[in-house]
């Protein structure tokens, strides 16, 4: 029996505990900008014994994105995509922010779309950045849903966007919409598509953040959350677990928000 393929797309902090919980018994394919981090986190899963290879991918080049989608079905039935790639606010600009987090995942979304096998599951890493500003229209929802990925720069309410802080949000919030309306086509395939927004998390990424001018106001919201605490990659990848597995096969199109309740906070006025 053929072994189902796990692409993990980003092998950053949640992209390797992600891995290593969903890659026993399969093959593993880790997709990754860098070269040091694919093959750090490669070494460190085949000393554990999974069996893993890696390949280059840069999710804002569309054609990189299929390039990666027909290397993993060339290895066998494509089970589970987990995409958790991604730029922040701190770490790049806004047209960076919007080539990879907007566009990355829509290439993401369509290329896998075409490949992923029947009872599969994807699951994209957004953020609870997408929930904490105000939601758009019905009509820019609509168009960041379903507008080709060589479009979406050029819709309005992306053109509007200046500041990173922003983009990231925009980017975030239309993941969400992107996810709803490509579980439909995912569903014709028999398989299903899903996100997570993940609240302030202790990866590299999170800690570079609350390192910022911004980590001032996100210890704030910690403290506020109902569970006054900062969230691990293991909450994640917990939850990940549940959206790829059996126990959700009546779930897709939807969002999942693991903040330790932030945004819950913030939405009721704590202080």
């Amino acid at each position: 029996m053929t072994a189902g393929v796990v692409v993990v797309i980003g092998v950053g902090g949640m992209g390797e505990v992600i891995a290593r919980r969903q890659g026993t018994g399969r093959k593993v394919l880790l997709a990754d900008f860098s070269d040091m981090a694919r093959e750090s986190v490669a070494s460190n899963l085949s000393g554990d014994g999974h069996d893993v290879w890696t390949q280059f991918v840069d999710v804002g080049s569309p054609s990189s994105v299929a390039a990666l989608a027909q290397a993993a079905a060339m290895a066998g039935p494509v089970t589970e995509v987990i995409h958790t790639a991604g730029l922040s606010p701190v770490q790049a600009s806004r047209d960076d922010i919007l080539r990879v987090d907007l566009c990355g995942v829509a290439s993401v979304l369509e290329e896998f779309g075409k490949i992923i096998a029947a009872n599969g599951a994807g699951v994209v890493i957004s953020s609870m950045s997408g929930h904490m500003v105000p939601e758009l229209p019905p009509d820019q929802q609509k168009h960041l849903a379903t507008a080709p990925v060589d479009r979406l720069l050029e819709l309005p309410a992306v053109q509007e966007v200046t500041h990173p802080g922003l983009a990231y949000a925009l980017a975030k919030q239309a993941n969400r919409f992107r996810v709803k309306a490509e579980s439909v086509n995912w569903g014709k395939r028999g398989a299903r598509l899903n996100s997570i927004s993940p609240g302030i998390i202790s990866t590299p990424m999170g800690r570079q953040e609350l390192d910022s001018d911004h980590g001032k106001h996100m210890r704030e919201w910690i403290e506020l959350s109902g569970t006054h605490r900062i969230g691990t990659p293991g909450d994640i990848a917990h939850a990940v677990a549940f959206l790829l597995g059996p126990e959700s096969s009546f779930i897709t199109g939807t969002d999942l928000l693991v903040d330790g309740g932030v945004v819950a906070a913030l939405a009721s006025g704590a202080s």
